[in-house]
Parts: C-alpha cells; sequence; structure tokens
C-alpha cells in the first residue's frame, strides 16, 4: 500500500543525489573539468545557450581547458561568456580554439571554495529532507482516512527515516570528496 510513496520518494532522493554531484561539478578544484564551464550561457542569436551545445569542451593537460566552437564566429561571444562568469579565469583565444589555463588555488581560495561546497551540500540535505517531510504528510494522510494503520504508519516513518539517513550519508561522502579535491595541493 505504501510502496508506492517509497518508490516515488527513492527516486525523489536519487535526483537530489544527482542534482548535488551536477552542482559541486561546476566548484572549481584547481584541475581541469569541462563541467567548469558546461553551466555558462552563451548568447547564440539572442537565445542563451550552454556552451557544451556550441562547442567541444577537452582538457588535454590537468591546468588547461581547450573549448573548440563548431562555429568559429561564436568565439568572441564564447570569450564575453566565460569573462562575465565567475570563474575568475580570461580566456586567451588564437581564432580557433578558446585556451583556459586554471591557475592553482591560493589557501584562501580554496577555504572559500569548501565553504561554498558546505553551502550546496546544506541545500541539497535541505531538498531530501523536504521530501521526507512530504512522504510523512503522505502517510498521516493515510492514516486518517484509515487506508494504513497506525503500527503501519510508525513501521512506515522508520523505513523513511533510513531512506533518508541513507541519502544524507552518501551526500556526505560525496561532499567529503570534492573537499578532499578542493583541499588537495
Amino acid at each position: 500500500m505504501v510502496d508506492d510513496i517509497f518508490g516515488d520518494a527513492e527516486r525523489r532522493m536519487q535526483k537530489a543525489v544527482e542534482a548535488l554531484r551536477h552542482d559541486l561539478g561546476s566548484i572549481r578544484t584547481g584541475r581541469a573539468s569541462s563541467a567548469l564551464v558546461e553551466r555558462i550561457q552563451v548568447d547564440y542569436y539572442g537565445v542563451p545557450t550552454p556552451i557544451n551545445q556550441l562547442a567541444s569542451i577537452s582538457a588535454p593537460e590537468p591546468r588547461l581547458l581547450v573549448i573548440q566552437p563548431w562555429d568559429r564566429r561564436l568565439l568572441p561571444d564564447i570569450e564575453r561568456a566565460i569573462q562575465k562568469s565567475d570563474l575568475g579565469i580570461n580566456p586567451s583565444s588564437d581564432g580557433q580554439v578558446i585556451r583556459l589555463a586554471i591557475p592553482p588555488l591560493n589557501e584562501e581560495r580554496r577555504r572559500e571554495m569548501v565553504k561554498l561546497l558546505h553551502k550546496k551540500l546544506d541545500e541539497h540535505k535541505v531538498a531530501v529532507r523536504n521530501i521526507r517531510r512530504d512522504v510523512q504528510d503522505k502517510l498521516r494522510d493515510r492514516e486518517k482516512k484509515k487506508e494504513i494503520s497506525e503500527d503501519e504508519l510508525k513501521r512506515g516513518q522508520d523505513r523513511l527515516q533510513k531512506l533518508t539517513d541513507r541519502y544524507i550519508e552518501e551526500m556526505d561522502k560525496i561532499g567529503k570528496l570534492k573537499e578532499h579535491e578542493i583541499l588537495e595541493v
């Protein structure tokens, strides 16, 4: 009876974990990663479009990103979008490709990145807890409508707490790995 509620809750919690992974991919670690620029929007004939839909992005070296637009006329637009972003990296272009040299992070900047990481981690944990609250409300409603017994409600709440704890723990592991990556010199 309550399995449909838990199936939906688990899917939503898994999506929250995937969203966290995606968000943390955009945090700079001192290593080149295409995730750093994937979210940057370029004005493409009046339509904001992600860079990864306009160019190929590669990391030939640990501290270098190369962006090769499929249409060379977009080079100035892509450069402008990168300069406007909060990356703090100046692009250099040779008329064919854009190169982004990723400078090593200083200690102060690493600490700022860790703070940003924890903020994003907390936001996604709140999303999981909101899912838990929604499911608890659904369970209580079913109990009020006499669709499930009080014992089933209690078992459901225990199962829900275990599910929530599992996803929060998974998020903590992802956060610890990213923190280690950021602090690595």
